[in-house]
């Protein structure tokens, strides 16, 4: 079966988007242009790789198939495409990371801005999600994490030592409302709480005594998927939250929040930046990852 090579890389484009317009930006190229080539490889292929109503585009049961048959193989052709023509330059081109948004070390600012003043030619594109999906057949050349979600068959650069989650509240709040002894006494306060996206259920608040780990479900009075939020509430007074040490250090080191149940509050591996072990490492991920390494060094 002959078929043009360039096809394919239209339709990992549509079905990453679910948009012919949103493909056809991403490649430069016209909107009939996706769609007519998209045509083209549905009628070699023999059958619909896309549902298409007037709201929406997705994928077929065969077009799952295809897109898990086809996303590595372009992205490593394309790497080693990258790798090859730009193994004498200075790196360049666009580099997608995908971010969760408790990686403060991260997504803070300095990190970002001093990479991308080293390194002019490359654009970087972060998004910040906590949701959690396959990287590579999303388009992404690597992840931030804490290292215990990443999938074992990554290869993971360390940004960060240890990490720590905490409780914390204002001392007014505990003054009025008592400090908890026991983290199952959190369930008698006003809780602030985190979900990744609508119609999920609440993090569960993760403790551990004496090698013994729990979780307790403190059913929060308010829940949000933005962290500044919960901070923001926390320190009117709203409550008590949970969350990463790090996010909360400037509060913490002006008095502003106090840490609670720190007995229960063990510390753990810390975030990485991390990539498929299978891909070949490209000029402008291969400078982050060094970037990474010399910023951890300094800071």
């Amino acid at each position: 079966m002959q078929i043009d090579l360039n096809l394919l890389t239209l339709f990992a484009a549509v079905a990453e988007t679910g948009n012919f317009r949103a493909a056809a930006d991403r490649l430069g190229v016209t909107r009939s242009a996706v769609s007519q080539g998209v045509r083209r490889l549905e009628t070699a292929l023999g059958h619909a790789l896309f549902l298409r109503t007037t709201r929406s585009v997705r994928l077929t049961e065969a077009g799952e198939r295809f897109l898990a048959q086809v996303s590595a193989p372009l992205a490593e052709i394309a790497n080693a495409l990258e790798a090859a023509s730009g193994s004498a330059e200075e790196p360049r081109g666009l580099l997608r990371i995908a971010a969760t948004s408790i990686a403060e070390e991260f997504l803070s600012g300095p990190l970002i801005a001093s990479f991308s003043e080293a390194h002019p030619g490359v654009t970087l594109d972060v998004t910040v999600t906590d949701l959690e999906f396959d990287i590579i057949a999303a388009g992404f050349d690597a992840g931030v994490r804490l290292g215990e979600v990443i999938e074992r068959d990554m290869i993971a650069v360390p940004l960060t030592g240890d990490q720590r989650q905490v409780a914390v509240a204002t001392p007014d709040y505990l003054a009025r409302h008592g400090t908890p002894e026991h983290p199952r006494d959190l369930v008698r306060h006003r809780c602030i709480g985190w979900r990744p996206q609508p119609h999920t259920a609440p993090y569960r608040w993760e403790f551990e005594k004496d090698g013994r780990a729990f979780d307790v479900s403190v059913e929060p009075q308010i829940t949000t998927n933005d962290m500044f939020l919960m901070i923001r509430t926390a320190l009117a007074g709203g409550g008590i939250t949970f969350g990463m040490e790090e996010t909360f250090r400037p509060h913490l080191e002006r008095g502003e929040l106090v840490s609670i149940l720190s007995d229960w509050l063990p510390p753990f591996a810390g975030f990485f930046l991390y990539f498929p072990s299978r891909h070949t490492v490209t000029p402008k991920l291969r400078a982050l990852i060094d970037h990474v390494r010399h910023y951890r060094q300094r800071s």
